[in-house]
């Protein structure tokens, strides 16, 4: 064997293989893992070019990926006005107007990140707005992206009023008069958002660089943005032609509701020129429901109202099911990726229902099909995942008691709905395959946290230590799995990436110290100390 180009050694080098085995150092020759084993194994291949790093005792891992996140479009995101590290309404306007004083000169203040249990109802109204920023249209959306505050100058432009029908797939908040009150829930969005100034190439470009290097310092190599629209392809694919594309990037062209079939080819052509350098756009995405905080997500059981009493609504498809089906069954027949949003649990059946269906017509295939979120899933249905090889792709930051769950979602659910909040445990037991997700900018894409969450089911930055449905926990093995080789299975990428093993990419991961030494509080001090892609150092921490 011919001499290494890299050694880490004293370490704990967990590979995450089949046998979950653990090494102390790693040897990488050309990009790609050379071997793994003992210290003294791994120094017989140093030649007198070999770089040694000792890691002092530190945990080697194959590098993070992020199953599902917007990751552009979150880049650009931050030279918006972000409100994602604000809480509560007054801190919301307070940053809100010194935004508006910063940026005399936009049109429009456009941006997002507040959560609907800021404001009373989850429902943000444009008086609120209007009262720090009149002179020009305010859309804000929530940091889930299912909403957006909206103030009456956005709303005059949109022409908006008390005589417009709510869109399909979509609600217009009202007061008693029938008049809006500033907040629109999903396809409503669109009436504002459609007029909102785009960013141009340079700002796209600047916002995937910087969406890039912040992954990279966070340890995650490869990911899959959910949904690409074409202006934000045309960007990746830029980057990657040009090799300034970092991270291997798989994504998830969107299927349009308000047009119909005649948009399949032109997604097959995306394909062909999306799949270059490190980009590969393989995956279709589709959105089934909603969210359970504004009474969107498609559920078995009726929502509750105030006093626990049904409402007789049950969420807000975005297809009529007829529809979903046949669209699927066509971008499956034409070999794509299925990547459904599933929030409730009728739209977590439902959308198994359709990729049963799918397979049924066109036949088995190495699909990799997957439903993003899942929060919700009958008992009758986790079984399922395993059965039809669709993948669970969650986030697993959310499965804790905060307020969007105590105060949003289990007052307003049935307790039946309630006792299968994210069955990650659940959906591993019957044989399912997990890959974590961080939907970032809606949540943290630092797997510290979605580690430490996955395996206590509570905020490891709180006092709050009371789980939410332990059963559910995930060892911490299980969760580092599922931010690795899961997520690399669910974009195709586990061939090359996702464990160590010899003839895999060096593609990895150091920390400073091993996180089984610890509790699930303490991951969050551990620090991102090197991250390798293909061998080469694409972040390294100041002293490294």
């Amino acid at each position: 064997m011919a001499a290494a180009d890299l050694i880490l050694t004293n370490g704990a080098v967990h590979t995450v293989d089949a046998a979950r085995s653990v090494h102390q150092a790693i040897a990488v020759a050309d990009g790609r893992i050379a071997a793994v084993g003992s210290a003294r194994e791994m120094a017989e291949l140093a030649g007198p070019a070999t770089r040694v790093v000792d890691v002092e005792g530190g945990m080697v891992l194959p590098a993070f990926q992020d199953a599902h996140c917007h990751l552009g479009e979150a880049g650009y995101g931050r030279t918006l006005c972000d409100l994602h590290e604000s809480a509560g309404a007054d801190s919301h306007l307070r940053r809100i107007a010194d935004y508006a004083r910063a940026h005399p000169d936009r049109p429009w203040i456009v941006g997002g990140g507040w959560q609907s249990n800021d404001f009373p109802g989850g429902i943000a109204t444009r008086d609120l707005l209007d009262a720090v920023v009149s002179d020009r249209p305010v859309v804000l959306t929530t940091s889930d992206v299912h909403g957006a505050w909206a103030n009456t100058r956005a709303l005059e432009l949109a022409g908006i009023t008390g005589a417009t029908p709510d869109p399909p797939g979509g609600r217009i908040e009202r007061d008693e008069h029938g008049e809006p009150v500033g907040m629109l829930q999903e396809q409503a969005m669109q009436l504002v958002l459609d007029l909102v100034p785009k960013p141009d190439a340079s700002e796209r470009a600047a916002g995937l660089r910087s969406a890039q290097e912040y992954y990279l310092s966070l340890g995650i190599t490869a990911c899959q943005d959910a949904l690409v629209p074409p202006e934000w392809q045309e960007t990746y694919e830029q980057l990657a032609s040009a090799g300034e594309l970092k991270l291997r990037v798989r994504g998830n062209l969107a299927w349009e509701p308000t047009r119909g079939d005649e948009q399949l080819d032109e997604l097959i052509e995306r394909r062909r020129s999306g799949t270059t350098g490190r980009l590969s756009c393989g995956n279709v995405k589709f959105f089934h429901d909603g969210v359970v905080e504004n009474r969107t997500a498609a559920m078995l059981d009726s929502y509750l109202d105030g006093s626990g009493q049904p409402t007789g609504e049950f969420g807000l498809d975005q297809y009529p099911l007829a529809d979903l089906a046949r669209h699927v069954q066509r971008c499956d027949a034409a070999g794509f990726g299925i990547h459904i949003h599933a929030i409730g649990d009728r739209a977590v059946r439902e959308s198994l229902d359709v990729l049963e269906a799918a397979a049924a017509a066109n036949g088995r295939r190495d699909a990799r099909h997957q439903l993003a979120h899942v929060q919700f899933c009958h008992r009758d249905d986790i079984g399922r995942f395993h059965g039809l090889g669709v993948i669970a792709n969650v986030t697993p930051l959310w499965a804790r008691l905060e307020a969007y769950i105590t105060e949003l979602t289990l007052p307003f659910v049935s307790p039946a709905a309630a006792a299968t909040l994210y069955p990650f445990g659940s959906i591993l037991r019957a044989g399912g395959t997990l890959a974590f997700g961080s939907d970032w900018a809606v949540s943290t894409p630092d797997p510290r946290h979605q580690l430490a969450t996955a395996v206590a089911r509570c905020d490891p930055e709180t006092a709050n230590d009371q789980p939410l449905l332990p059963e559910e926990r995930l060892d911490l093995g299980t969760a580092i799995a599922a931010h690795t080789i899961g997520a690399a299975y669910a974009a195709f990428l586990d061939r090359d990436t996702g464990s160590i093993e010899a003839g895999k990419l060096a593609d990895l991961v150091v920390l400073d110290r091993d996180l089984f030494a610890l509790q699930p509080r303490g991951y969050l001090d551990a620090r991102v100390v090197l991250t390798l892609s293909a061998g080469e150092i694409a972040y390294a921490a100041t002293g490294w």
